[in-house]
C-alpha cells in the first residue's frame, strides 16, 4: 500500500518522452485555427455599421426596436380578452399597439399586461434616446466640418483666391467691390489657414453691407483634392497669391500645376497669378499655361517708384486709378465700334474718359491718334465708374475749345536721384530711372550722405523681405526721420518717394510736404484684382506704367487754358486732345487728393497751381506734339 501511495505522487523531474518506433517518419497534421467567436464577429459588424454613417445606424436601430416591440405587442393582444376574434382584427390591433408604444404603463389589468406595457414604453424611450443621440452627433460633426472649412463649394461664376498673404484682404475687398458693381456674386478663398481666422482677417477690410457672398475654405492650394472642393472649373476667375513665407514663388508654381490638373488643359478659366521674384516668372508662366497672366510684383513696384520720381505727386493718383472706389479702367465693346475713329469715340463718352484702345489680339495702344480706326474685335479703354459706361452712337457737337496756350518748351534739365536702402527691386529701379533720364546714385550704407539736399530726388527703398528682415519698413521710417531732420537744418526739402511693403505703416511714417509714400504691396494687390476682372488690362497697365511712352502725367492746367478761365472739364478734355493727351482728371491747387473722371459738365475757374491729370508722352518727348498742333499721329491699323 505504501508503494502504491508513493506511485501516485507525481515526480519533480520531467518525464522522458518515449522514443518513436523505427519506421517511416509521420508528419503531424496541423489542425486548422479556430475562427473568431461570435462576440468578435458581432463587434466587427457593429464597427462596420457605425462607419457607414447615420442612415445605417438609424435603420438598424429601427429594425431592432421593431423586433422587440412587435412580438410583445402581439402577446399583449393575444392575452386581451377584449381583442377581436378574427386574425385580421388581431393583426390590426398589434400594429396599432406598435404605433402607440410611447404610452408608459397605459395598459391596466393583470400584472403581466402591465409589465408588458411598461416594457414597450421603455423600449420606445430607449429608441428615442438613441435616435436623439445619433442626430445630435451627426449635427455636431457637420457643424465641426463647416467650422473647419472642409465642405464643398457649389458656385458658378465666382472668383477664387488661392493662398494667404498680407495682400489677400486687399485683393478680396477689391474683388467684392467689383462683384457688387455687377450685382450678386461670390468670392471664395482657399488657404491652409483656420477658417475662423481668415474670416476675422477679412472682416475689417470688407464693407459692412454687401450682397456678395464670401466663402472661406481650408486646404492647401497645391492639393488637387482641396482645389476640387472649391470648383475652380466653374469659377469666373482664379487668383493665385504668393504666401508670406520662404519659397513663396515655388508654392505659386505648384498651385498653378495643381489648378491645371483639376481644371484640365481645355478649361476656360481666367487665371491671374503673382510672383515676388522676377527670377521665377518664366517658370510660373510655364506652369500657368497659355492664356494665363502672371504678374511680377518686384517689376511692378520698381515701375511705380520710377513713375513717382518722374512725376512728383503721382502716388495718390496711382492708388485711386487702381482701386475700385470711384473710377477705374474698363474695356468697352458695345455694338457699333468697328469702323469708327478713336477721336470720335473719345468725344462720344459722356460719363467716362477714353485713354486708348485694345486690339482683338490684346495689344494695347494708349492715347492713339484721333484718326485711328477700330477694327472688329477691338475694345475702347476708358476710365469710368463701372463697365456700364455709355458710348454714344454718334459724336456730339464739338465742345468749343479755347486757343491753345503756346509756351516755349525748354529741354529738360539733367536730374539726379539718391537711392537709400536696397532690395531685389533696386537694380530695376536704377534701370528705369536711367531710361527716364534720371541719374541715380546708390547709397546702401547705414547713414545718410553728407548732403542729400544736393540731389533732385530721394528714393527710400524698403529692406529685404526675407527671413532675416522681418520688418522691411523699419529702415524706411528711420531714413524718413533723418531726411526730415536734415531738411530742417539745411532749409531745403528734397522731393522724396518712400516704399512701404505694408500699407498699415503709412500712418507711422514721418512725412513732409514733399514726401510721398508708395505702399507697393497694396498697389500690387489692387492691380491683381483689376486684371482678374479683365485680363486685357494687364497689357494696358504694362504700357501705362512704362518709364517712357504714354503714361500718367501731371501737367499744369494753365498749359491748356489761360489762368482765371471759367471752363468745364470737358473743355479741358478737348484742349488736351488737341495737344496729344487724354485728360482723365485734375487736382485742385492746395489739395493732395485727385479727382478722376469728373463730370464733363463740371465747370470751375482754373487757376495757377491746378494740375490736370492726363495720359500722354512725357514733356520733351519726341512723340509729344508741339502746342497748337492737332496731335495726329500715324494711323494704327
Amino acid at each position: 500500500m505504501r508503494k502504491e501511495r508513493e506511485s501516485t505522487v507525481p515526480s519533480q523531474r520531467t518525464p522522458r518522452r518515449p522514443r518513436p518506433a523505427a519506421g517511416p517518419a509521420v508528419r503531424p497534421v496541423r489542425q486548422p485555427a479556430a475562427g473568431p467567436g461570435l462576440k468578435p464577429r458581432v463587434r466587427y459588424w457593429v464597427d462596420r455599421t457605425v462607419v457607414r454613417g447615420v442612415t445605417a445606424l438609424v435603420g438598424w436601430l429601427a429594425l431592432a426596436c421593431l423586433g422587440l416591440v412587435a412580438p410583445v405587442s402581439a402577446l399583449l393582444v393575444w392575452t386581451d380578452s377584449k381583442a377581436p376574434d378574427t386574425l385580421q382584427g388581431k393583426a390590426a390591433t398589434v400594429w396599432r399597439t406598435v404605433g402607440q408604444t410611447l404610452r408608459l404603463g397605459g395598459e391596466v389589468g393583470p400584472p403581466l399586461r402591465m409589465v408588458l406595457s411598461v416594457f414597450l414604453a421603455l423600449v420606445s424611450l430607449l429608441y428615442v434616446s438613441f435616435l436623439v443621440g445619433i442626430v445630435t452627433t451627426a449635427l455636431t460633426d457637420r457643424l465641426a466640418e463647416l467650422e473647419r472649412g472642409q465642405t464643398t463649394v457649389v458656385e458658378r461664376g465666382h472668383t477664387l483666391v488661392l493662398g494667404w498673404s498680407e495682400q489677400t484682404p486687399t485683393v478680396v475687398a477689391e474683388l467684392v467691390a467689383a462683384h457688387a458693381q455687377r450685382g450678386r456674386g461670390a468670392v471664395v478663398v482657399l488657404a491652409d489657414r483656420d477658417k475662423a481666422e481668415m474670416e476675422r482677417g477679412l472682416r475689417d477690410a470688407l464693407p459692412p453691407r454687401t450682397r456678395v457672398r464670401l466663402l472661406c475654405r481650408r486646404g492647401r492650394p497645391t492639393d488637387p483634392g482641396a482645389l476640387a472642393r472649391v470648383t475652380p472649373a466653374a469659377a469666373r476667375a482664379v487668383v493665385v497669391l504668393p504666401p508670406d513665407a520662404p519659397g513663396a514663388d515655388a508654392e505659386v508654381t505648384r498651385a498653378l500645376l495643381a489648378l491645371r490638373a483639376v481644371v484640365g488643359e481645355g478649361g476656360r478659366v481666367r487665371v491671374v497669378a503673382a510672383v515676388r521674384d522676377g527670377a521665377h516668372l518664366a517658370t510660373a508662366r510655364l506652369a500657368a499655361g497659355p492664356g494665363a497672366v502672371v504678374l511680377d510684383v518686384d517689376d511692378l513696384a520698381a515701375r511705380l517708384l520710377v513713375q513717382c520720381v518722374l512725376e512728383p505727386g503721382l502716388a495718390l493718383v496711382l492708388e485711386d486709378l487702381l482701386d475700385f472706389a470711384g473710377a477705374e479702367l474698363h474695356v468697352l465693346r458695345p455694338p457699333g465700334l468697328p469702323g469708327r475713329r478713336y477721336g470720335e469715340l473719345a468725344a462720344a463718352c459722356p460719363d467716362s474718359c477714353a485713354v486708348g484702345i485694345v486690339r482683338a489680339d490684346g495689344t494695347p495702344h494708349l492715347n492713339p491718334s484721333p484718326r485711328t480706326v477700330l477694327a472688329p474685335g477691338d475694345g475702347l479703354v476708358v476710365l469710368a465708374e463701372d463697365h456700364r459706361a455709355t458710348v454714344l452712337p454718334a459724336a456730339p457737337a464739338p465742345v468749343p475749345a479755347p486757343r491753345p496756350v503756346v509756351r516755349p518748351r525748354a529741354a529738360p534739365a539733367p536730374r539726379r536721384a539718391l537711392v537709400l536702402g536696397w532690395n531685389r527691386r533696386g537694380d530695376r529701379l536704377l534701370e528705369g530711372l536711367a531710361r527716364g533720364g534720371v541719374t541715380a546714385v546708390r547709397d546702401d550704407g547705414t547713414g545718410l550722405p553728407a548732403a542729400p539736399e544736393e540731389y533732385d530726388h530721394v528714393v527710400v527703398l524698403a529692406g529685404p523681405d526675407d527671413e532675416g528682415h522681418p520688418d522691411p519698413d523699419g529702415p524706411v521710417l528711420v531714413a524718413l526721420l533723418h531726411l526730415r531732420a536734415r531738411a530742417r537744418e539745411s532749409g531745403r526739402t528734397v522731393p522724396a518717394v518712400a516704399e512701404l511693403t505694408d500699407a498699415r505703416n503709412r500712418g507711422l511714417a514721418p512725412t513732409g510736404p514733399r514726401t510721398e509714400l508708395l505702399p507697393t504691396g497694396r498697389l500690387a494687390a489692387l492691380l491683381i484684382a483689376q486684371v482678374a476682372q479683365d485680363v486685357h488690362l494687364a497689357a494696358a497697365f504694362d504700357a501705362l506704367f512704362a518709364a517712357t511712352g504714354d503714361g500718367v502725367r501731371l501737367r499744369p492746367a494753365t498749359d491748356f487754358v489761360p489762368p482765371g478761365t471759367q471752363a468745364s472739364f470737358g473743355t479741358l478734355v478737348t484742349a488736351a486732345a488737341r495737344q496729344g493727351a487724354a485728360a482723365i482728371g485734375y487736382r485742385p491747387r492746395g489739395s493732395t487728393r485727385p479727382r478722376l473722371n469728373p463730370r464733363k459738365s463740371e465747370a470751375r475757374c482754373w487757376r495757377t497751381g491746378d494740375v490736370l491729370i492726363v495720359v500722354g508722352p512725357a514733356p520733351g518727348s519726341p512723340r509729344e506734339p508741339t502746342p497748337g498742333h492737332s496731335g495726329d499721329k500715324n494711323d494704327i491699323r
